[in-house]
Order: structure tokens, then sequence, then C-alpha cells
């Protein structure tokens, strides 16, 4: 069962947030509500986030208070954050937005499918990455696995790597570095340079994950910076 990637939507006023629940539903993940910048903090300290949408104007810690204190933090500095405001005072205020850290500054009233296909698109690249991180995890261990197999048993004949978890790990990989291609594709020549940036870093990811598996095939010269880049 493939676990939903949780939104955090940050308004101070309640039917805001009701608002951007009907919106963002039929993308079918899990909607977390945060009426000031505090709430919001508090609730990135446990749960890990694939976007936030942030209000700007908020009693208290405004929208770009909170993103400061969310990206000087080394677990949440990388969450991809869209600044909703209904203001608009020119150039300079949107220049603060995206200053402050965010990957977009949209103001309202706002196209609902605009919305829904921006956060769409971090959606599907959180879950890529969550995708990409349970693969290496797995190609980890059974690397360590074979290292400490190789070690302890000398005489051992068979690899320590079978050639059938291989060929499963490599079929898995597959599957991923062609999601991971569809989506750069997708996304080239996008105005949303930092989506465009972020599934470009994934596909860096697979094919250095691509690597090390093609380091286990017999006769490899060894698997050493394969999981760099």
């Amino acid at each position: 069962m493939v676990q939903k990637a949780k939104i955090l939507l940050v308004d101070d006023r309640p039917e805001n947030l009701l608002a951007l629940e009907a919106i963002l539903s039929a993308l079918d993940q899990t909607l977390v509500r945060a009426s000031s910048g505090e709430e919001a903090l508090k609730a990135l300290l446990t749960d890990d986030f694939a976007v936030i949408l942030l209000d700007v104007q908020m009693p208290g810690m405004d929208g770009f208070e909170t993103a400061a204190h969310i990206k000087r933090r080394e677990r949440t500095r990388d969450i991809p954050i869209i600044f909703l405001t209904a203001i608009n005072h020119g150039p300079h205020h949107t220049f603060r937005g995206y200053a402050a850290g965010a990957v977009d500054y949209i103001s309202k009233p706002f196209d609902p499918w605009v919305l829904r296909a921006k956060v769409s698109v971090f959606v599907e690249l959180y879950m890529k990455n969550c995708q990409l991180k349970e693969q290496a995890a797995l190609l980890r261990l059974q690397l360590e696995s074979g290292q400490a197999a190789g070690a302890d048993e000398a005489e051992r004949k068979e690899p320590p790597v079978s050639g059938g978890l291989l060929a499963e790990l490599s079929a898995r990989l597959a599957a991923v570095e062609e999601q991971a291609e569809a989506l750069t594709k997708q996304l080239d020549g996008s105005a949303d340079t930092a989506a465009a940036a972020t599934a470009a870093h994934l596909e860096r990811k697979v094919a250095g994950l691509r690597r090390a598996l093609d380091a286990l095939e017999p006769g490899a010269g060894g698997v050493g910076g394969a999981f760099t880049g």
C-alpha cells in the first residue's frame, strides 16, 4: 500500500483552510491544517511534508517569518513552500517571498486548477524521492549483508548477493528510472524552475543508484562512490 504524502496548509482564517481542502481533496493526499506560523512549525517537528501552502498575512508570526524558520532547520529546509497572499505590493513584495525561500508566490483569488496542478507536481516529486530512498536503503542493506558474509565466511561459494535479487532490484530501479525520466520530460521548458531542478536532481540520484547496482554484477570493479551525485 502506497503511503500518502502530507501537505501542510497554513492560514489563520478557517474559511481559507476549508477552501484549500476542497481544492486539494482531489489529489487524495493527507491534508494537515495549521492556523498560525507557530502551529505550522510545531507540525514540522514530527511529520514530513511534500509541500507547504503558506499564507503571507497572519497575526503574530507572518508567512515570511515562518518561512525563515522553516529554511533554517536542517529537517525542513528543502520542503517546497508556496506563498498565498491576498495583497500585492508589486515586484518588491513578490521578491521578498522568493527571498524567504518560496518556490512560488500566488496572489488571491487564484485559479483552483492551477494551484492543484502546482501542488501535484511537488507531491509527485516527493513520492518519487521516497521511492528512491527505499530502493537505496534496500540496496545498501544487501551490500552490507554481503560484505559481512564475505568477511565471516570466506569459504562460502555462492555470491553474497544472488542473481535473482540483483534482477529484482534492477527491475524495480528500471521502473523508477522510467518514471523519473517521464517527469523530467514533463517539466522540460516549464516556468517552474524549482520543480524542474528537483526533478533533475532526482534523476541524477537514480543514475547513481544504477551505477551502484551495476557494480554488483559479476566481474564489476566495486561500488566505491556509486551513491554520490
